[in-house]
């Protein structure tokens, strides 16, 4: 089935990928069939990285933009991954942008998207997820409403938290997706600092309601930030109580593409956005110290992409255009070739390379974990792509 969907048109593709993901979920034996594609080595302990309170049974994560509406949970845990976020999630249902809002760009394994947070709204999603748990983390990327405005902005990110709050294991201030009108704006501190204190009080009030810890909450970044910004948007987010960030959204930028359309518009991930991205992690751990949470995302699609992410100081990392050109057996490949490696080195756990490249930048090329002569699985057919 999935090679067809190459033929299709994009966003098509996506949705009908997930309807059939959904269904294999729900069916009985469906997950045990989607656990074919994991094997054993997704859960292998020596891939278990811990941090925000969490025990992530491996490092690679689902972005959100995957699974906007929480319609395929248990079946992408089944296939392997050790987290999955799912969203955006808008308070009330929105459609987002105009279609086409959607490209394939197969000579750089990348995606254009200006989706502009469509979502069933957060009434649907807490409906999908109420009494259900999973064998990973599940993390919640919050957002507002199209129409909602920056400075009414605050109260979206509040309500869905509110909503979802008991089932989630982190969530995620999504300031940084380049497809809503004026959203980046938010990532500047007085906005900022707004939405932090609204919601880190619905996070206080819920926890102490169901007499648990706070909900541990990130903010997503974009890559296309300046370093004078960056800093901005470190200092504002740790001092009114996050825990972490996402290491980054999309970019505008078309740098790196032999072929640019006009058509071509909103955020572009895969490829050419993964030495930005590292770089970013790199930066964004030097400033917060080696405790803060960095989850890196951008361009991953193999375990050499995996060991320079959390080398150069990322926790974990996430994936979404990697999956849709890797497709369902990628977290089995992407595993394996991290168990290899951590065997070839003598690690005892793949969370002992985090941050490696900045505890000792001068390091010799044996304790700098050379990944070049890693041998990587072969793909077996893609999701989506084309």
């Amino acid at each position: 089935m999935f090679p067809l969907l190459t033929k299709l048109e994009p966003e098509f593709s996506h949705r009908l990928a997930l309807r059939f993901l959904r269904v294999m979920g729900q069916l009985p034996g469906g997950q045990t069939v989607l656990n074919t594609f994991a094997g054993s080595a997704v859960s292998d302990p020596r891939l278990q990285v811990n941090f925000l309170g969490q025990a992530f049974p491996n490092p690679i994560g689902v972005a959100a933009g995957m699974d906007k509406d929480a319609s395929a949970v248990a079946a992408l845990f089944a296939l392997g991954f050790g987290a999955v976020e799912i969203g955006t999630v808008t308070p009330l249902p929105q459609s987002g942008n105009d279609a086409p809002r959607l490209w394939r760009v197969p000579e750089h394994d990348a995606l254009i998207n200006a989706l502009g947070f469509p979502s069933k709204g957060v009434g649907v999603v807490r409906d999908r997820l109420a009494g259900k748990s999973f064998p990973g983390v599940l993390g919640i990327n919050l957002g507002k409403n199209r129409e909602t405005t920056l400075d009414d902005a605050a109260a979206d990110y509040a309500n869905v938290l509110s909503v979802l709050w008991d089932a989630s294991n982190y969530a995620v201030i999504n300031v940084s997706s380049p497809n809503t009108p004026g959203l980046r704006d938010l990532q500047r501190p007085e906005a900022l600092t707004r939405i932090l204190r609204q919601v880190c009080d619905v996070n206080r009030q819920a926890a102490r309601i169901h007499d648990k810890a706070e909900v541990p909450l990130l903010v997503k970044i974009s890559p296309d930030l300046t370093k004078d910004e960056l800093h901005e948007v470190i200092d504002t987010a740790f001092s009114e109580g996050a825990a972490g960030l996402i290491v980054a959204n999309t970019t505008t930028s078309r740098d790196g593409l032999s072929n640019i359309r006009p058509e071509w518009r909103g955020g572009l991930s895969g490829q050419p956005v993964r030495q930005r991205a590292i770089s970013l992690v790199s930066e964004a751990r030097q400033i917060v110290g080696p405790s803060p949470a960095i989850i890196g995302a951008g361009g991953v699609s193999s375990a050499q992409d995996v060991i320079k992410f959390m080398r150069a100081g990322a926790n974990t990392v996430q994936l979404c255009t990697g999956f849709v050109y890797g497709g369902p057996g990628l977290p089995r490949r992407i595993s394996r070739d991290l168990i290899s490696f951590v065997e070839r080195e003598g690690l005892h756990r793949i969370s002992d390379i985090i941050g490696a490249d900045i505890v000792n930048p001068a390091a010799t090329a044996r304790e700098t974990f050379d990944v070049s002569d890693i041998a990587m699985s072969e793909p077996d057919f893609a999701l989506t792509s084309s």
